[in-house]
């Protein structure tokens, strides 16, 4: 789609999460973790001409909230689907009384890094190992040619954002 900015509509999910498995399964490499929270939370999708094109999967803990799971379709990548959905579910849990939204991501993946970045977030603490085998995960696990094996966790609060 060369670049081009793509109209789309996001709302709640209302549907049964497993529905929508081949979208976590891009956001998560360990079908064990996704098993473990996939039915968790709420989930924000995003529609182009009524076809599901990206998730995400907030899950509320007080005065925090998680963002669980985001991914949108490979051929659409780039073109603001992602931050759309992140504006979105940051809207929706500062709406609900949410202080901080936090969300983590594996430290090797520098996109990620400048994704949520881009947006506000703020890095909060680093957790080692996270990404081994006894979570689900495969032994040679790398993105853009690292290891993968840390999880770096990020937040924005509420006063900041608005």
């Amino acid at each position: 789609m060369n670049g081009a900015r793509v109209a789309v509509t996001v709302e709640e999910f209302r549907g049964l999460c497993s529905e929508l498995l081949p979208l976590f399964a891009q956001a998560d490499d360990s079908t064990a973790e996704i098993n473990r929270y996939l039915e968790q939370g709420e989930v924000l999708v995003a529609r182009r001409a009524q076809q599901i094109i990206g998730h995400v999967q907030l899950i509320p803990a007080g005065d925090d909230w998680e963002i669980k799971s985001i991914a949108v379709i490979k051929a659409l990548r780039g073109q603001g689907i992602g931050s759309c959905l992140i504006r979105a579910a940051l809207e929706r849990a500062f709406s609900a009384g949410a202080a901080r939204v936090l969300v983590a991501t594996a430290t090797a993946d520098i996109g990620n890094l400048r994704f949520y970045q881009r947006l506000g977030f703020r890095m909060e603490r680093i957790e080692r190992d996270v990404f081994g085998s006894d979570r689900g995960y495969p032994a040679r696990l790398e993105a853009d040619g690292i290891p993968v094996r840390d999880r770096v966790w990020f937040s924005i609060e509420a006063a900041i954002y608005r």
